[in-house]
């Protein structure tokens, strides 16, 4: 059969069994145990399983599990309502203080946590009720909290960044460190955006704008104290990457470690919390390990058929232009994310996107930092982002067409933000180009 044709077959295939309802993993599974017999037979079972076993063992990916531990830890001591408490005693008194404390919060559980849909669905649950009864806009509130949420993925510690290194060709220390310049860019358009909208519009704060409660100085200083923990958390990980004291694996360690000091100093540490981190850690650690080593396992399958060949021949031959390529290649995951997950996307796409890199010399820190942006922004965008659908369920009252008029500004944020990086590459490569 022509590799196109097989190609097509299993990912219509693949985006089938997602719709359908079945787990990621067992997604993958099944059309690769279904790939193997039809093209190899049952002996091919023998690569099956050395596929999953030389995926597994890859060193790179020990920190997938220590990020976990630490974001669990983080979140199962309770220790995030200090930081929610002390960032809102820091902001004070500012136009549209709480969409800042928003944009600021977001912007912080996403380094800890990496997931764009908890970030929603925990600012829903906690933020989105206190900002609608203190009179803030409706519409604005939902953009603040999916727009800093979309950052989770992006800023590092990121999961998704090292799933993504352990599956390509490139530095898993430079792709985590290539997210920092553009969540920083991303969160300040945010604010930005809010300030311009609320001096267009003040009644989109209440009326007067809202008065904190006074904050001197000593308590401004014992705030500022609280959130040191978290920021050595931050920098036990990104930090001793930075300045290359450190590998990926041996700063989420040190996270860990950082995690269970945060939570003793603020009195949360128990043994029977981090049994629970340690056991939703296996079990969580243990479905995505599967997942990648599926996805893998795609991959050499792909090459199996000659698809991964036919692939660079056809970009190779195509005449489009830089960007040509680009926005095709980003184009196809954007629209896949607003029906299914940006984990499931992501893991389709790159054994077909990597070997195209190649032939139109992107920069691979670079490209793949643009294309994670890309995936969030699909799940993004309505109708059927995750995202969105996240916020919707934490917070039932909303209306949906709140919502969708609240993601929409967010989206043309992030595409205006993807344009300007795409002008000026700097922007992701220069930090990733000071670590060697």
């Amino acid at each position: 059969m022509d590799w196109g044709v097989t190609l097509t077959l299993a990912v219509i295939v693949l985006l089938l069994l997602f719709t359908a309802g079945l787990p990621i993993f067992v997604a993958f599974l099944v059309l690769n145990v279904a790939g193997v017999v039809w093209l190899m037979g049952t002996a091919g079972f023998g690569m099956f399983a050395n596929s999953i076993y030389n995926t597994i063992t890859q060193e790179s990916l020990m920190a997938i599990p220590l990020f976990i531990l630490m974001g669990e830890i983080l979140f199962r001591s309770n220790a995030v309502e200090i930081l929610i408490e002390s960032i809102d005693k820091m902001v004070g008194n500012v136009r549209g203080r709480q969409y800042v404390l928003v944009t600021s919060l977001s912007t912080i559980f996403g380094a800890l946590s990496g997931s764009a849909t908890a970030v929603s669905a925990m600012l829903g649950r906690s933020v989105m009720p206190l900002m609608l009864q203190r009179g803030y806009s409706t519409r604005l509130s939902v953009s603040a909290i999916l727009g800093g949420a979309s950052l989770a993925p992006i800023i590092p510690p990121s999961l998704l960044v090292v799933m993504i290194g352990s599956m390509v060709d490139t530095s898993i220390a430079k792709l985590l460190i290539a997210g920092i310049v553009p969540g920083i860019l991303l969160a300040s358009m945010m604010v930005t955006y809010t300030f311009v909208r609320i001096l267009r519009n003040p009644s989109l704060e209440p009326a007067g704008g809202e008065v904190a409660k006074r904050v001197r100085g000593k308590e401004f200083l014992l705030a500022m104290a609280r959130t040191l923990p978290f920021g050595f958390v931050i920098f036990s990980v990104m930090g001793l990457i930075l300045l290359g004291i450190a590998t990926p694996n041996e700063s989420a360690a040190t996270g860990v470690i950082g995690a269970l000091i945060a939570a003793a100093l603020f009195k949360k540490l128990s043994f029977k919390m981090f049994y629970e981190s340690v056991i939703a850690t296996c079990t969580v650690s243990t479905m995505i390990m599967i997942i990648i080593a599926s996805s893998m396992l795609f991959g050499q399958l792909l090459s199996f058929t000659g698809a991964t060949t036919g692939l660079v021949t056809v970009a190779s031959e195509m005449e489009l232009s830089h960007l040509g390529t680009f926005l095709v290649l980003m184009a196809i995951p954007f629209i896949l994310c607003m029906f299914i997950d940006l984990f499931a996307v992501m893991l389709v796409a790159i054994p077909i996107y990597e070997p195209i890199l190649s032939v139109h010399n992107f920069d691979p820190i670079w490209f793949w930092t643009l294309f994670l942006i890309n995936l969030t922004i699909g799940s993004l965008s309505p109708p059927f982002g995750y995202t969105i659908f996240a916020l919707k369920g934490a917070y039932p009252e909303l209306s949906m067409d709140d919502v969708y008029a609240g993601a929409w500004p967010m989206v043309w944020l992030f595409i205006i933000g993807m344009a300007i990086m795409y002008s000026f590459p700097a922007i992701v490569t220069f930090l990733p180009s000071l670590i060697g």
